[in-house]
């Protein structure tokens, strides 16, 4: 390969970045998907079964996020800055299950928008690490300056 190829090759995310995309973009999803379990839990009989049975699987992508963003960190060499929301996404929203199930909804709806946010901020600075690993190969590259 020519410096000309290798110049032209966009730079690829380390697979555990790869896989942390994908894990949060599913608990964003996953996040929509409750607001909506949550429109029908007031609007129709069946909703509440739902609504609790997409909580539990929004706590279990909640984990793997949690775990994915350590994976990245310590076996894959990542930065650690991933782990820190991940982690407050997953208490944010075991909190939010259980004021769910004690019917505490002045709080319980508030934080689920929180985590809605919170998990785009997380969405957004997930997929900017790409372009800024591109950034620095560029400039790691001999002769670059």
């Amino acid at each position: 390969m020519t410096a000309q190829s290798l110049a032209a090759r966009p730079a690829q995310a380390p697979w555990t970045v790869q896989v942390l995309r994908a894990v949060v973009v599913l608990h964003v999803v996953a996040l929509l998907f409750q607001a909506v379990t949550a429109g029908m839990l007031l609007s129709s009989p069946g909703g509440r079964g739902l609504h609790a049975a997409s909580g539990m699987a929004l706590a279990v992508i909640g984990l793997a996020h949690l775990v994915v963003a350590i994976l990245v960190w310590r076996p894959g060499g990542g930065s650690a800055k991933f782990i820190g929301p991940a982690a407050g996404l997953l208490v944010l929203t075991v909190v939010a299950a259980v004021l769910g199930m004690a019917h505490v909804k002045t709080v319980h709806l508030p934080l689920g928008v929180l985590l809605f946010g919170g998990g785009v901020m997380q969405l957004t600075r997930v997929m900017a690490v790409t372009r800024v690993m591109a950034v620095t190969r560029v400039m790691a590259r001999p002769g670059s300056a």
